[in-house]
């Protein structure tokens, strides 16, 4: 007996969804409802028929469509795209219909009316990385558009999507201020797409060029090393989390020519540009780089690296890094001030914001910042990744710097909103970061160590993995080895927004192996990067006290105190012992406990 033959067939697959649907029916459900109704009927359908696309079945706020051609596929999802920002020119931000489109080229299998397989499965993956109002689509469907149409698309690189064993390399529509379509609908559209008025798009946050960096007396023969920069940098923005980077082929382009910055920024439709130059003196390279806001032309950051010639390969993996990382503070930094001006800011804006009050210090009121705005990010967008990563990495730290006798909840707060980040974008590397923080915090260092380890096979650029590695060597008594993995973390982010804990990892380390004077210099430097650590001024008054400096640890104590009141030696001593039962680790906290005692910490 032979199984039943399944029916299969390849075909160009489209998947849409309303962007922050959920959102729009909680603040109008019935008007909601009708909205999308009639773009449906007005637009999206006859646009589908009229490309000779089949809807082969919606649900509340998305649909699947199959083409035969992906051209027709294409075009269609980008007149529609087109066609509904027209349309939301002269409605209110707040009750706008936009969808999400992906598309993708693939074998499908056909059980009656219905399609399935990964012809299917990648399309809606792609549909939930586009933005909203935008196309995405496989290098699959781009290929066989690849010079039928009239657009550009911009490689967005290999893409890591849910479910999906491979990475899938994808292409983002560019949608421009001009209908390519116009005159070429079938005749079940009453008006020609002319009629269409110019569609303003906005500007994608976070969204940067890197130009080619200018290369200033370096051998011809060593142009690789100036181009390879641009591309490898170019390939490391693109990790930072919601980052559009515009692809290495576009912005190659310009390479020696004279740029306007502002009309760079229109063409390119991008918020920042990176440029620099690499010039070689002597045994020594510089380089200059600068961050310019593209709307504007303001510089918002410039940098001057100077080092000792090298092998340039490493030093190009060492420069890299360091951009990757500094650039991800500042961009996050400009992205929160701008969502500060915003009358009406969605839940990426709010995002941003709570990134950046994280990225202030870590003291009770920063946290509630912070915490604040996640909260009211994930209340506009339930699924918003980054925003439950912010809120398990707010109540980790909340625990981590013993700011609540509730930390054991928090603990597990941070791991089940981590847990489910986890199961929906499996490569985060920030998220495995997160989980492998809680775990070592919980007493589960090496455990926590193999999920450090695969956040930066993840992302190499992860320094703060390196640093938390090193700590987790501490809490399983082996301090001696911690300086070694934080020294890493500088290397590749010598001016990370969280060195001001590294520091301090590395004079707790210190304070372990019985080299109080150590401690003091290293815990200090971390209080002098960011005052804003409350934990930190109580383990510098107990290293203080234990040296017999007592008047310096009072004034420790007392700067603690004004930074977290509720501060006690029982909640410190309940959180902190808790990390581990190593012998060694125990030994060293009960040491701090004693130098807390002498300096006056209240007992609690």
């Amino acid at each position: 007996m032979t199984a039943e033959r399944v029916e299969r067939r390849l075909a160009a697959v489209l998947a849409a969804d309303v962007a922050g649907y959920s959102r729009l029916m909680g603040v109008d459900e019935e008007g909601t409802l009708a909205r999308l109704k009639g773009v449906r009927k007005a637009l999206v359908d006859p646009t589908i028929a009229a490309h000779r696309g089949r809807i082969v079945k919606t649900t509340g706020d998305g649909m699947l469509v199959e083409f035969a051609s992906a051209v027709d596929a294409v075009r269609g999802a980008v007149e529609i795209q087109n066609g509904i920002a027209n349309q939301n020119a002269s409605v209110p931000p707040d009750q706008r219909i936009q969808f999400r489109i992906g598309i993708h080229v693939g074998d499908i299998m056909i059980d009656d009316d219905d399609i399935f397989g990964d012809g299917v499965n990648v399309a809606a993956r792609l549909e939930g990385i586009a933005e909203p109002g935008g196309v995405c689509m496989s290098n699959d469907a781009f290929r066989q558009v690849r010079g039928k149409v009239d657009f550009v698309c911009d490689d967005i690189g290999p893409q890591f999507l849910k479910n999906i064993v491979e990475p899938v390399q994808a292409w983002r529509v560019q949608l421009t201020d001009r209908n390519p379509f116009a005159g070429q609908l079938g005749s079940s559209l009453s008006e020609p797409k002319a009629s269409f008025e110019p569609k303003v798009v906005s500007t994608p946050r976070l969204s940067i060029v890197v130009l080619p960096f200018t290369n200033i007396g370096i051998d011809s023969e060593q142009e690789y090393f100036v181009d390879g920069l641009t591309e490898s940098l170019t390939t490391d923005l693109s990790r930072i989390a919601g980052a559009f980077v515009i692809a290495r082929n576009t912005a190659f382009t310009f390479k020696g020519k004279a740029v306007d910055i502002k009309k760079l920024g229109r063409e390119l439709n991008v918020r920042y540009v990176l440029e620099g130059s690499v010039q070689r003196a002597g045994n020594r390279l510089r380089m200059n780089v600068q961050l310019i806001d593209a709307e504007t032309g303001n510089h918002l950051w410039a940098e001057r690296f100077d080092k000792p010639l090298a092998d340039l390969f490493d030093m190009q993996d060492e420069i890299v890094s360091r951009l990757a990382n500094t650039l991800d503070a500042e961009l996050i930094a400009a992205e929160a001030r701008r969502a500060e001006r915003s009358p009406h800011p969605e839940a990426v804006d709010l995002v941003f914001q709570g990134r950046a009050w994280l990225n202030k210090g870590l003291t009770p009121d920063c946290m509630a910042r912070a915490q604040s705005f996640f909260e009211q990010a994930v209340s506009l967008d339930p699924e918003n990744v980054e925003a439950m990563v912010g809120l398990a990495r707010v109540d980790w730290s909340i625990g981590v710097a013993v700011m609540t006798d509730d930390w054991l909840a928090r603990f597990a707060a941070a791991e089940t909103t981590i847990t489910k980040v986890v199961s929906l974008a499996p490569n985060h590397a920030s998220a495995h970061y997160i989980l492998g923080a809680v775990q070592i915090f919980t007493g589960r260092a090496a455990q926590g160590i193999a999920e450090l380890e695969h956040a930066l096979a993840l992302d190499r650029n992860l320094a703060r993995a390196h640093a938390l590695i090193g700590y987790a060597k501490y809490l399983l008594g082996r301090g001696e080895e911690t300086e070694t993995h934080i020294n890493e973390a500088f290397r590749v982010s010598p001016r990370d927004t969280l060195a001001t804990r590294w520091w301090a990892w590395i004079g707790l380390a210190k304070a372990q192996l019985n080299a109080e004077t150590d401690a003091v210099v290293w815990i200090r430097r971390g209080l002098d990067a960011n005052p804003n650590y409350s934990v930190r001024h109580f383990d510098l008054a107990a290293v203080l006290a234990r040296l017999g400096k007592l008047d310096e640890a009072r004034a420790a104590v007392n700067a603690g105190l004004a930074l977290d009141p509720r501060f006690t030696i029982r909640r410190y001593r309940d959180v902190t012992y808790a990390y581990s039962d190593n012998p060694t680790y125990r030994a060293g906290r009960e040491r701090l406990v004693e130098g807390m005692r002498l300096a006056g910490v209240p007992e609690g």
